[in-house]
């Protein structure tokens, strides 16, 4: 029988011990993070010491995701006996069913309905003035990305006396230098959202928000829409359309990539004759200028290997990222690194992928950096395409379900076919054919001239610039 113990402090850790031959390798392992152990023997056994946090690709050592682990001692799943939770400084862990549970390091009754409630209500009352700070949230709090991110870089650049919060879902997910992170559901998480004067968003704020006198909301959004949204997706559903227009009414400002982006957004989010800015997406800013040599070499990938990005979207139907594709196989056909990138709804119910020269980024930072290094592109519906034709590279549709998505699952706001600056194909025959003919792209120059001049024209690296600008002008953000 194996002991296992949970230890605290600035680095948390699982010790394991047992009266038997060592074994050659410890490891934990989940979903999106696997850390390895270290074995040290003894007269009466062996003792291993499993740290309880990690760094992913090349970034600073943080706590482990949230999430269930399993403990394998030369790849096999140790027994373990059950523990109680442990609050571990970073991050709360428990052993359940043999597992290593991970959390955030949130008081457990903080999190009950009641304890909520208490915060809520204490968050509704306050009274206390408005600080210089500004509150960033990105996809929930998955990670800290997209355009807050850009914009976050561009108010510590101009404004470095603001106080920069960003909402996460526990100690894993890295923040920009000098910013502070803030656990969602936690009495700093409701205070910061309470003081700051401005909230920039990309997605719904979902949780209870009381507008305050002076505080604002920039809505960012997080991509130009192809497949339809919000009040515009099929089939009329009147419990949505309250919830659509609650949310939109809780902003002040809402960003757009483009012209385009901007007429569908306002409508589709019930947004009318209200602020638009139309500047760019900040998050493309790094596509103009950006060095790809360091994400390259964060990936373990050769300046001289062709880089495939796999980028499809989400599912209405499916919590876990589609498996249309043998990537393991492509990347062999296709003698290319593929980098594979679930969305963000996919990233805690999925896992990673794993195969021969085949990387899962769905946990990487920032999709910037990789479109920075990805020498084309494969997606299906994603957003992901108006973003990437900023760069002018080869962009490829691998859209095997497009009949159900387009007709039965979502519906599009123009036909893809029609104005696709790449080819669309439906097998995976098709798709190594299409990424290996160096001729392709040059089929459909004209279409992606005119794509980029409808959909990039403000890309120019500027955007953040440009939108900090006008926050500033505005009286969002207060200067020195």
């Amino acid at each position: 029988m194996i002991s296992a113990q949970l230890h605290a402090g600035d680095e948390p850790r699982l010790v394991l011990a047992a009266a038997t031959s060592a074994p050659r390798s410890v490891r934990l392992e989940g979903r999106r993070a696997r850390v390895s152990g270290t074995v040290e023997t003894s007269e009466t056994g062996w003792t291993a010491t499993i740290p309880l946090t990690v760094s992913r690709w090349g970034g600073e050592v943080l706590p482990i995701p949230s999430g269930e682990y399993s403990v394998l001692v030369d790849e096999d799943a140790a027994s373990l006996a059950d523990a109680s939770l442990a609050r571990l400084g970073p991050l709360n862990a428990r052993i359940h069913a043999g597992r290593v549970v991970a959390s955030a390091p949130v008081d457990p009754d903080r999190l009950t309905s009641s304890g909520q409630a208490a915060l809520e209500r204490e968050y509704v009352r306050t009274r206390e003035p408005l600080t210089d700070s500004v509150f960033f949230e990105s996809f929930y709090g998955r990670n800290a990305s997209c355009n807050p991110r850009a914009i976050d870089a561009e108010i510590a650049r101009v404004a470095p006396h603001v106080v920069r919060y960003w909402s996460v879902v526990d100690g894993s997910v890295a923040v920009p230098d000098g910013a502070v992170p803030v656990i969602e559901g936690t009495p700093e998480w409701w205070r910061a959202r309470g003081e700051s004067r401005l909230l920039v968003v990309n997605d719904w704020l979902r949780r209870r928000y009381r507008r305050r006198r002076g505080q604002r909301v920039l809505q960012t959004w997080h991509g130009t829409p192809l497949k339809r949204l919000a009040l515009h997706r099929p089939g009329f559903d009147p419990r949505r359309a309250v919830a659509v227009v609650r949310e939109s009414r809780r902003w002040d400002v809402l960003l757009a990539q483009n012209p385009y982006a901007a007429g569908i957004l306002a409508k589709a989010y019930a947004f009318l004759r209200r602020p638009v800015w139309v500047e760019g997406y900040p998050r493309n800013d790094v596509l103009t200028s950006g060095d790809p040599s360091p994400v390259r070499r964060a990936l373990g990938i050769g300046d001289s290997e062709r880089v495939l990005l796999y980028a499809p979207t989400w599912r209405d139907d499916r919590e876990q990222m589609v498996d249309f594709l043998d990537v393991e196989q492509l990347a062999r056909d296709a003698d290319a690194v593929l980098l594979v990138r679930g969305h963000s709804r996919t990233l805690i119910p999925g896992a990673d992928t794993v195969g021969a020269r085949v990387i899962d980024v769905t946990g990487y930072p920032d999709i910037a950096h990789l479109l920075l290094v990805a020498d084309a592109l494969i997606t299906d519906y994603s957003s992901v395409m108006f973003d990437f034709s900023a760069t002018g590279k080869p962009m490829y549709f691998f859209a095997p379900d497009l009949e159900h998505y387009r007709g039965e699952l979502r519906g599009f706001y123009f036909d893809l076919a029609e104005r696709a600056p790449g080819p669309i194909v439906a097998t995976q025959e098709e798709l190594t054919a299409a990424v290996s003919d160096a001729a392709g792209p040059a089929r459909f120059a004209d279409r992606y001239a005119a794509w980029r001049e409808r959909f990039n024209a403000r890309d120019d690296g500027r955007a953040a610039e440009r939108v900090v600008a006008r926050l500033i002008d505005q009286g969002f953000i207060a200067t020195r």
